[in-house]
């Protein structure tokens, strides 16, 4: 006897719904075509994305990307093409779900720098030196700083792209920056720190390149949706590599991550300003499926499916 006919759709999909493995929704729905299609039909897949990472919820629709062409939407209103869709977007939430649910070992994600919101000598002390794990090249020392400011409640950010669209993050490390080659060795912490992770509108993204003199303007918050911001962390002042854990694993929709520096600590002793500088940061996590892609639609976002990895379109600097 058939287990859904026997105890119903409602008690099935209850059942359903209690299944927190992928691979047991899979086997699930391979069982026969009615067990497939009541799978489908009532999305457990999205479901199950959604119970682990509920900022899956900010996809409004999921569409079937060919390389080199632009996203095509099929909208049609017959019953069977109805259902076409809902299998189409049970497979893509199966491949999401696999990522998000599978056990991962943490890496730095960091593809290549955005920007940063000021910079006081570009490019002697631009962001790219912190992607470097010594805060000195040789003789050279190695960190970002930025512009001096009167008020140390002036905040700064720096924004990094990471390796795809989606990626899981678990936490940041970053190293503030000692001046060695100053009398008093002052470390130019921040007093506070925060992230935020999102994705750029477009279009005016496509094939800009970011340099010190238009950096700022490019990273500006109206260029970008976010999708999760942190809580606020305190930040030692010590040269040593700090972790600020997230409360809970983040999925990363868009691939990019604001680091947001609240607050000076330091006021120079050479001319009574107030400085941020950072020697090396980190956004430690896992790089979800490159065929998984993020397409900005007004104010939503739509979850794109590639039949092979494609390529970063965020600009960075040089």
């Amino acid at each position: 006897m058939d287990f859904l006919e026997c105890v119903g759709p409602d008690t099935s999909a209850i059942v359903f719904r209690l299944l927190d493995d992928p691979a047991d929704l899979a086997r699930a729905s391979a069982v026969s075509r009615s067990w497939r299609r009541f799978v489908v039909e009532n999305q457990f897949s999205k479901i199950q994305c959604l119970r682990a990472y509920p900022e899956v919820a900010n996809f409004m629709d999921i569409e079937i990307c060919s390389p080199g062409s632009s996203v095509s939407r099929n909208v049609r209103s017959s019953a069977a093409a109805e259902f076409d869709k809902l299998e189409r977007d049970h497979r893509v939430y199966m491949h999401l779900t696999h990522g998000l649910l599978s056990p991962y070992n943490t890496k730095d994600c960091i593809i290549h720098c955005v920007g940063a919101s000021s910079t006081d000598r570009y490019p002697e002390e631009a962001i790219e030196n912190t992607l470097e794990a010594a805060d000195r090249l040789g003789w050279n020392p190695s960190y970002w700083s930025s512009r001096g400011h009167r008020d140390p409640a002036v905040a700064e950010c720096l924004m990094y792209r990471l390796q795809t669209d989606l990626c899981l993050v678990d936490e940041i490390k970053m190293r503030p920056f000692k001046a060695f080659f100053r009398d008093d060795e002052p470390i130019y912490s921040a007093e506070r720190i925060r992230f935020q992770m999102g994705y750029p509108k477009s279009p005016p993204w496509s094939g800009t390149t970011i340099y010190g003199e238009n950096e700022g303007q490019l990273i500006a918050d109206s260029n970008y949706i976010w999708t999760y911001t942190s809580p606020e962390f305190p930040m030692l002042q010590e040269n040593v590599l700090q972790s600020f854990k997230l409360p809970h694993p983040v999925l990363c929709i868009g691939g990019v991550v604001k680091i947001e520096l609240l607050g000076g600590v330091v006021k120079d002793a050479f001319d009574g300003l107030y400085y941020i500088c950072v020697s090396h940061v980190q956004i430690v996590g896992m790089p979800l499926s490159g065929k998984l892609a993020v397409a900005p639609r007004g104010s939503s976002v739509v979850l794109g499916y590639y039949s092979t990895p494609r390529k970063s379109r965020v600009p960075h600097s040089e």
